[in-house]
């Protein structure tokens, strides 16, 4: 079955944590859904991890960035400023999230921060958001086998650690994937 990868944009709480950045790019690497960034989410998900886990050397962090914006070049939005003041949001400083939305003719907002995104406000715009897990778990419904490989080569991407499938199943439920999980649950073998 071939899939239409849907345009999103990802929100800093999706990149984030090391484990949810993994799964949601190696997703995009896999073709399973196109993502879009700006600079600005970028230096949103870095300043909020090296205030909250100072021990992570801000290089590491400058090098992830370098690497998802190689593995995903088409992701970066540019020149989405523009459209910052035709949009109103309970917190003006996500303003720039639907900007970069609307710059990249996405049709979707992937955050966990649903409440700041209300809904009448992104059907102006065509846009809907979802949060990750029910994002992928519709993507799993639709293309199990799409996603099973893509969470497995998320897993390989954990190699200094050697994630055993079962733990990685843990992981999925600790980033709140909660319903993926329960649907990958009986693909142990496969991942």
């Amino acid at each position: 079955m071939a899939l239409e990868p849907s345009v999103a944009v990802f929100d800093a709480c999706i990149l984030y944590p090391f484990h949810l950045r993994n799964i949601a790019v190696q997703a995009a690497v896999d073709r399973l859904v196109e993502a879009r960034w700006t600079d600005a989410i970028h230096d949103e998900w870095i300043r909020s991890l090296t205030t909250d886990v100072p021990a992570i050397p801000i290089e590491r962090l400058q090098i992830t960035r370098r690497l998802m914006n190689d593995a995903l070049p088409a992701a970066m939005v540019r020149g989405y400023e523009e459209h910052i003041p035709t949009v109103t949001l309970p917190d003006p400083d996500d303003r720039h999230v639907v900007a970069a939305a609307i710059a990249a003719k996405a049709s979707l907002i992937l955050t966990w921060n649903l409440r700041h995104f209300p809904e009448n406000e992104l059907k102006k715009f065509g846009l809907r958001k979802m949060n990750p897990d029910e994002f992928l778990s519709e993507l799993f419904d639709e293309v199990p086998d799409l996603v099973i490989g893509s969470l497995a080569n998320a897993r390989r991407n954990l190699s200094r650690t050697r994630v055993a499938a079962s733990d990685f199943i843990a992981i999925l439920k600790e980033q709140k994937l909660v319903q993926l999980a329960k649907r990958v649950e009986k693909y142990t073998s496969d991942l």
